[in-house]
């Protein structure tokens, strides 16, 4: 019999399951796309139910299930953290430690209650370090038999920052940085003070950093400042944090923020209050200093791997204005960032560590996307499409024919309609990559405010990313090579971009976003830049085909792609998510399947006969 490995992520946020089965990735998913509650911490219940069944397999019929990290060095960090920086923190410590000694500290105990819930009483169970299933998470589904590993996040039990290498199917630390220390949670603290919300928000710091002056002695002196009062950085890319600024060891919040205001002359900016260049000032010199760190670690890999790929995970990893500069930066041959890089692929890297290291299992062959383009959640056959259309009597045209479905919504895109795209198995990790996702027409000059002020509900800085087929790359940009997860940025090709007017620095931020600044201005970042996600026509055959019949319809192999979802909710996961979510938007039209919703009175059924004969409709 088969050996099926469960990976599970839980209890701190973005719970998530996944499964393979003899080294073979089989389904994955996060817990929040069931119960519709954003990063979602709680037992994975829901995600290991779909995984297993996904595979047609009990819990009876699983190896092993890992955790993603230890619990018991995680406790002892804590403990160690609160001692050292005593008497701070007395608040913080009598709020978690409680918990910590009626739960988390018997993590084996409440797993094993968990899965009796779900009908198995005594699961083997294996605790995989968290950077540990992080760089697994990286390394075994890449392209690579060798290479350089590169994990970066906030903190698992210690480390924040690991450094090793993979070989085969072994994987060595080389270096670590532990904890207080972390690049994540520098970030996610300059998140903090720029109004946005930790561990959802750095997204937006990052997105608002090009909207900053580059080069003005206002960001120069805040990165001087940064690097002489905040971050003691050495060559190597290892760091010192000066804890003096920042209270997330032992406090409940980022910042000591008396410290910062008299640091950078700035306050802290509420959430949701307007923004000002100082901000944009701020996101950029943290964002280059980000870069500068990620750029000297990645040079220590080298140095210390001698390998001519790297691999990358953690939330750091999800940063894809300094993935870009690392490709470029030429210190690597090759680069391969896992799209699940946050906690929910830990889940996955804890699997993968289970059956190439506990249970010494090789890799049988090292292919190319060994994460199936990371489509690896659950579909939806036209009976449920159809129970949705028949519940809502929501008005529908069904094609027998995909082609001519792909056709139609191309022709609509092109006429400004925004549509709703939702096809096959969901996606796993937090980029919506063509299965449940948002469309528009990259060449409409108002789309990106469409998009997010009547559709996304939010704010109107944030950019969008192209999905652009793979053969169409050097049409439209500085990029020598395919990028599937939406996770590299580079630059728009000059040769389609539109020159700036007089004064455009100094215009107030809207005054700027909304200039067009190429012939795709939708997805034309402030800085000519785009986060591009490649569609191979193998991986992806029908997104492919939907943008390749935009392709013959306008001349643009390319789209705009945006997650399926509004601020404030997960990913869609089901027909019925993707029509709630259609019908409170004001989405045009959404496609599900085989079948084109409309929100006009009268329904239209194309091919009603077939239909009828094939499911029984009356």
């Amino acid at each position: 019999m088969a050996d099926a490995i469960l990976g599970i992520s839980a209890f701190y946020h973005d719970s998530a399951a996944a499964l393979i089965i003899d080294g073979e990735i089989i389904a994955a998913a996060h817990e929040e796309r069931f119960t519709r509650k954003k990063h979602d911490s709680g037992f994975p219940r829901h995600a290991i139910t779909y995984v297993l069944e996904e595979a047609g397999l009990e819990l009876e019929d699983i190896t092993a299930v890992a955790f993603y990290d230890k619990p018991y060095l995680k406790f002892e960090r804590l403990l160690e953290t609160y001692h050292s920086f005593a008497p701070r923190g007395l608040k913080s410590f009598l709020s978690a430690i409680p918990v910590w000694i009626k739960e988390k500290l018997f993590m084996r105990q409440m797993l094993r209650q968990e899965f009796e819930k779900l009908g198995c009483s005594n699961p083997v169970l294996l605790f995989p370090e968290h950077h540990l299933s992080h760089a697994a998470s990286a390394f075994y589904p890449s392209p690579f038999s060798a290479a350089a590993i590169l994990t970066l996040d906030g903190v698992g039990e210690w480390a924040t920052c690991t450094i090793g290498v993979g070989r085969e199917n072994g994987i060595e630390i080389l270096r670590e940085l532990d904890f207080p220390h972390a690049l994540g949670l520098l970030y996610s603290a300059f998140t903090a003070y720029c109004g946005f919300k930790v561990n959802s928000g750095e997204y937006k710091l990052m997105g608002l950093a090009p909207y900053g002056t580059v080069g003005s002695p206002q960001v120069e002196k805040w990165k001087a400042l940064i690097l002489s009062e905040m971050v003691d950085l050495r060559e190597d890319g290892s760091f010192l944090l000066n804890m003096e600024y920042f209270n997330y060891a032992t406090g409940l919040t980022m910042c000591v923020n008396e410290k910062w205001h008299q640091l950078f002359g700035l306050p802290q900016r509420q959430a949701e209050t307007a923004l000002d260049q100082n901000y944009m000032d701020l996101a950029l010199a943290i964002q280059e200093v980000t870069e500068e760190i990620v750029l000297l670690l990645a040079k220590t890999a080298q140095e210390l791997t001698q390998c001519d790929s790297l691999v990358m995970a953690g939330g750091v990893a999800l940063n894809c204005v300094a993935n870009g500069k690392l490709l470029r930066s030429g210190l690597f041959k090759d680069l391969w960032i896992q799209p699940a890089s946050g906690d929910a692929g830990g889940a996955l890297g804890a699997a993968l560590a289970g059956w190439h290291i506990h249970l010494d299992k090789p890799r049988k062959c090292v292919v190319q996307d060994a994460m199936k383009g990371s489509l690896l959640g659950p579909e939806y056959g036209a009976k449920k499409i159809l129970k949705v259309a028949r519940r809502y009597q929501a008005p529908h045209k069904a094609y027998e024919d995909f082609a001519g479905l792909c056709l139609d919504v191309a022709e609509l895109l092109a006429e400004g309609q925004v549509v709703g795209w939702f096809q096959g198995r969901m996606e796993f990790g937090p980029r919506a990559l063509g299965n449940r996702s948002i469309l528009g027409d990259a060449r409409h000059p108002e789309m990106q405010k469409k998009l997010n002020l009547k559709i996304k509900y939010r704010e109107g800085f944030r950019p969008f990313a192209p999905s652009v087929n793979e053969e169409c790359i050097p049409e439209f940009f500085d990029l020598d090579r395919p990028s599937p997860y939406m996770l590299l940025v580079a630059p728009v090709l000059q040769k389609r971009c539109k020159e700036l007017p007089e004064g455009y620095q100094s215009l107030p931020l809207y005054d700027r976003l909304y200039h067009p600044r190429s012939d795709v201005p939708a997805i034309t970042h402030i800085d000519y830049s785009a986060r591009i996600q490649s569609v191979n026509k193998e991986v992806h055959p029908k997104y492919w085909q939907l943008i390749d019949a935009f392709r013959q319809h306008t001349g643009y192999g390319l789209i705009v792609n945006t997650s399926f979802n509004v601020r404030g909710e997960p990913i869609v996961c089901t027909p019925e998510d993707a029509y709630r979510c259609f019908m409170a938007t004001e989405m045009d039209y959404l496609a599900i399947g085989d079948f084109l919703f409309s929100k006009k009175e009268q329904p239209h059924y194309a091919d009603r006969d077939y239909w009828q004969q094939k499911y029984d409709l009356d």
